[in-house]
């Protein structure tokens, strides 16, 4: 791996985001290098909006990612894709979950939910790829693990990291009753992660 490597998690809460971003940041260090992370928990207990930036490299200074230079957007949900993608470099790569959440001015009929942010985010110019994340975390035993389905289909994308690093932080982090979940959910994010793709 060469340089750093930018990585902003978002989503709405619930979802698992910190959790996510706490696995990736010592994922991180256990590959030697330098973490930098930083969270933004906004309305987490009504589902707001959350997002968390993580950085490692050989030197980071900040924790901060900036507009325009993000790697890889890792998005829980679509509108929050589309929020963030500013975020990306121009030919980043944007793995979202296909799941719509509808934010409180749309539940209230004050907003409607954009119909066409799939098409969007293929014309932003980024690699994007759309991930059944949910589906497949019910496959492994629960929707709550669609977080690990995710950090799998990044994983793809960070090859110098292998697999087993991965399992074994994970296994760190989450309770040993649901460690079997976990690690089959990341598992089958990084077998089903390139099936559906755009690249523009």
């Amino acid at each position: 791996m060469n340089g750093k490597q930018d990585i902003l998690i978002v989503g709405v809460g619930g979802q698992g985001i910190i959790l996510a971003s706490k696995i990736l940041a010592d994922v991180g260090k256990e590959a030697g290098f330098e973490v930098k992370q930083s969270e933004v928990h906004g309305m987490s207990q009504r589902g707001g909006s959350v997002s968390t930036h993580v950085r490692f490299g050989r030197a980071v200074a900040s924790p901060l990612i900036r507009e325009g230079e993000a790697e890889f957007l890792l998005s829980f949900e679509l509108l929050e894709a589309l929020r963030w993608v500013n975020f990306v470099q121009p030919r980043g790569h944007i793995l979202v979950n296909n799941l719509r959440i509808n934010p409180a001015p749309v539940s209230t009929g004050l907003a409607e939910y954009p119909a066409d942010i799939e098409l969007l985010l293929q014309k932003s110019g980024r690699q994007v790829r759309l991930i059944e994340g949910t589906e497949l975390a019910e496959q492994a035993g629960s929707k709550r693990a669609m977080n690990m389905v995710l950090l799998g289909a990044l994983s793809r994308l960070l090859p110098d990291i292998p697999e087993d690093r991965w399992l074994r932080v994970i296994g760190l982090h989450v309770p040993a009753k649901s460690r079997q979940m976990n690690e089959q959910a990341f598992q089958l994010g990084r077998e089903k992660s390139m099936e559906k793709s755009y690249e523009s």
